[in-house]
């Protein structure tokens, strides 16, 4: 699969190599289909992420969770989409 989405999003033209290197290897991981497997496994990868002293602004997540939602169905991901604006919303208060 190609990445230039990542390597030529206008949005991460500033972003760190070690970054880009996480985007990267997060990008060609084997990640769940499933709506109930996928938070865990975004959460699993922002505390690697964490380990390594790799903070995400929310842009950045944001991307990360759409590489997820690529292989799901629109039902999925709009009930990813509903997750992802909770913890939003539940890090704001």
């Amino acid at each position: 699969m190609e990445y230039d989405f990542l390597t030529n999003n206008p949005m991460l033209k500033n972003i760190s190599p070690e970054k880009l290197e996480f985007l990267m290897n997060f990008a060609s991981a084997e990640k769940p289909n499933d709506i109930k497997d996928m938070m865990p496994f975004l959460l699993g990868t922002m505390n690697s992420a964490k380990k390594q002293n790799i903070q995400f602004s929310d842009p950045e997540t944001e991307l990360l969770v759409n590489i997820l939602k690529q292989n799901m169905s629109p039902e999925e991901a709009a009930k990813a989409d509903k997750i992802i604006k909770l913890m939003k919303d539940r890090r704001r208060h």
